[in-house]
């Protein structure tokens, strides 16, 4: 489903009477969304029930969603399913699209693929049950998308882009099916990226209500053969909660806190996990002071925000303060907003008037001593009455090279192989669901 409720891709499995409609699922997901006063949908529960229809049966149906890239993923279930399953799923598809369409994978991303889309999911579920999730084994069978292939569509007037092989990818019947055999590269190289979300609630005054922090490990193989990988870390200890990709052996981390695995062939997710005592470490990075004051009896609304860099950001590998990037603020307006006047002190504002959401692009805050300032006013429409309360701000920031919970690597060794790859690794931490709220 997009952005505005157009249902883009729509298959059914295990065909029998009790096919469930689009208006029972669709049309009730997007109630839902629709009723929501601020963009963040990540407020709506995961695992929702659609009101029973009488050509179903009495029996419930789930609806389960994710939400990726302006893009929402919904499966309906008429029956009880083990929901993290699905969740699970539908996120596997989500890379999947991004792994073969590129990011971010948005609407015009899908309508531009819809015949490999349909291939995917095809070899992906069979019969309503996840069968091949992997992309090494997805890539055998279908070729993703070229430019090349898009310029042959165009000019031979072919209905699809992908080709599809007529064998099982090598993998398929081995032990390892997230590998492909006959793996040659001229330069081995494997590069590992510690991804670390902060997850906060602040107040006004710049106080933490609530806070988490989720990590992934990220990583980029390119080698030859069939590599034997040993990953150790310096404090294995701040790791809680982990979650691994099905190459690793997870009896080995249990006895011995490392990881060891065959990597896949490309880009995949090691491990996710979360951090123990995430409170006791975070040092927020920004500032952001947020004004709203409503002027009467005219039905205006004056708005300053300001943000500054904190000289006493979070630890860099290396000792010294990293730089906060990609820095934005996303402002959501009540709906009775009728015009307005935004004006920032550096960078850019956009205000789009069908959603009553103005964004913020800052970019980089390198100057930690420099105030960072959006002033205007806003109208509200006539007869309008004041909201009782303002959605909260939603913060996007990136620091490279740096770590809340000081999780580093200690070494990466290889086995099985006779040559000496290339090896690098970095950490950056990044905003997750980062919220600051409002008088």
């Amino acid at each position: 489903m997009g952005p505005t409720g157009e249902v883009l891709i729509e298959r059914h499995f295990r065909a029998t009477s009790r096919r469930c409609s689009r208006n029972v699922v669709c049309d009730f997901y997007w109630k839902q969304v629709s009723s929501q006063s601020t963009i963040d949908v990540q407020d709506i529960p995961p695992v929702l029930v659609a009101p029973v229809n009488n050509r179903i049966g009495s029996s419930p149906v789930y609806v389960i969603s994710i939400q990726k890239d302006n893009i929402f993923y919904l499966v309906a279930c008429l029956g009880e399913v083990p929901p993290l399953l699905v969740i699970e799923f539908l996120h596997r598809v989500a890379s999947i699209f991004t792994e073969y369409f590129g990011s971010p994978c948005d609407e015009n991303a899908i309508k531009d693929n819809f015949s490999t889309v349909y291939q995917l999911l095809e070899e992906m579920v069979d019969n309503g049950w996840p069968l091949t999730t992997e992309p090494n084994s997805l890539k055998s069978m279908i070729r993703p998308p070229t430019l090349v292939g898009k310029l042959e569509k165009v000019v031979m007037g072919t209905q699809s882009n992908a080709a599809v092989s007529e064998s099982l990818p090598d993998g398929t019947i081995s032990n390892m099916p997230w590998r492909k055999a006959g793996v040659k590269y001229a330069h081995n190289e494997i590069y590992v990226d510690i991804f670390e979300e902060v997850d906060a609630i602040v107040d006004i005054n710049g106080r933490v209500i609530s806070s988490d922090v989720s990590g992934s490990i990220m990583v980029q193989s390119h080698l030859s053969g069939v590599p034997d990988l040993l990953l150790s870390f310096k404090d294995p200890a701040v790791i809680d909660d982990c979650a691994f990709h099905p190459c690793v052996r997870y009896n080995r981390y249990e006895r011995d806190q490392v990881i060891s695995f065959v990597p896949p062939d490309g880009d995949f997710e090691l491990m996710r996990y979360r951090v123990k005592n995430a409170s006791q470490l975070i040092s927020l990075p920004i500032t952001c002071r947020p004004q709203f004051n409503y002027s009467s009896p005219s039905p205006t609304l004056s708005v300053v925000i300001g943000m500054k860099a904190v000289t006493s950001l979070i630890k860099s590998s290396g000792g010294s303060i990293g730089v906060i990037e990609e820095v934005s603020v996303t402002i959501p307006f009540p709906k009775s907003v009728r015009t307005t006047d935004l004006r920032v002190s550096f960078g850019r504002v956009l205000y789009d008037e069908s959603t009553k959401i103005a964004k913020w692009t800052i970019g980089k805050l390198d100057d930690k001593t420099r105030q960072y300032d959006l002033k205007g006013s806003i109208t509200l429409t006539k007869g309008s009455l004041r909201p009782e309360e303002n959605p909260p701000l939603q913060l996007t920031w990136k620091i490279p090279l740096a770590s809340v919970s000081g999780l580093s690597v200690s070494g990466l060794n290889l086995s099985g192989e006779s040559y000496r790859p290339y090896k690098g690794v970095r950490n950056i931490v990044k905003s997750g669901k980062y919220q600051v709220r409002c008088n």
